[in-house]
């Protein structure tokens, strides 16, 4: 038998479907929940069990792991009437991977840490390809002692770990990530934008610009997406409008003014009011064709 802890996998989305299988191929026992059956019945048929409930699976296992869209999704499935704080057992540890409100965040390590229960929010970043290859970086917020007693389950999933801080910190990290990746994003789609209307193979340049400074991991990906007009969804633009919202929810509440930002929510608000389901790197079509 096993020493390792029983893990209970909550939202299998494009993201956690696979961090999910992951953890299952690395020899874990797994029990899953999502709101739409099939995905469920994929992971059963490789060694996946379930529940029919949140708090039943909350019940039955050592570790809990949610990776589900949003804030008001996240409070629901820990808080909610039949929650993982219903079923989760004192000494059990809570993994929150989405990326939510850091508010929340704190809310929660404090409720469920009062019924004797450890608390990490983990939020990732690495996309679907990051959750496929297990090369997620994930951000950390809690205590150094629960940190380390998951750390192997963490390690099975990505690969740049790292406690940033208390409750929260890894949430505030990953707002971070966001406004970063959304800058850059938008960097490349105006580079690629303003080669093809200046007459100049906008392939090329982006061919030039690897090898130099403007090198980034969002150039080589989403530059290429850009040129191939692939936008099909690794990271929802929607998604990332919420992502924007929290941070300009933590600049008001560190009382700073970031333009930047400001911009960003904007921008990927006026994408995902066009079109919700496309990657975020559609930013490129918000700006006018060449010609």
């Amino acid at each position: 038998m096993s020493d390792r802890p029983s893990i209970g996998f909550i939202g299998l989305g494009i993201m956690g479907l696979p961090m999910a299988r992951n953890l299952l191929k690395a020899g874990y026992s797994v029990s899953v929940y999502n709101r739409s059956p099939e995905k469920v019945k994929t992971l059963q048929l490789e060694g996946a069990t379930t529940a029919p409930t949140v708090s039943g699976i909350a019940r039955a296992v050592d570790v809990v792991i949610t990776m589900l869209p949003d804030t008001p999704d996240v409070e629901a499935v820990v808080l909610g009437s039949d929650g993982i704080a219903v079923g989760i057992k004192s000494g059990a540890t809570f993994i929150d991977m989405s990326t939510i409100d850091p508010a929340m965040s704190r809310r929660i390590a404090k409720e469920l840490g009062s019924k004797g229960v450890h608390v990490i929010d983990a939020p990732v970043s690495g996309g679907e390809k990051g959750a496929i290859e297990a090369t997620l970086s994930i951000m950390c917020g809690g205590e150094q002692s629960a940190f380390d007693a998951i750390f192997p389950i963490l390690q099975t999933l990505g690969k740049n770990i790292t406690l940033v801080g208390d409750a929260g910190a890894g949430q505030l990290t990953k707002a971070c990530n966001q406004l970063i990746v959304a800058i850059n994003i938008e960097g490349v789609a105006e580079a690629l934008a303003l080669a093809a209307a200046s007459g100049v193979d906008p392939a090329k340049v982006r061919a030039a610009l690897m090898g130099g400074f403007a090198s980034s991991r969002i150039l080589e990906v989403h530059g290429e997406r850009m040129l191939n007009e692939n936008f099909v969804p690794g990271f929802k633009a929607k998604l990332h409008k919420k992502d924007l919202e929290i941070v300009i929810a933590a600049e008001k509440a560190a009382k700073l003014t970031l333009p930047a930002a400001e911009l960003m929510r904007a921008r990927m608000t006026e994408l995902a009011a066009r079109d919700p389901e496309i990657d975020h790197s559609g930013l490129r079509t918000l700006l006018a064709p060449a010609g």
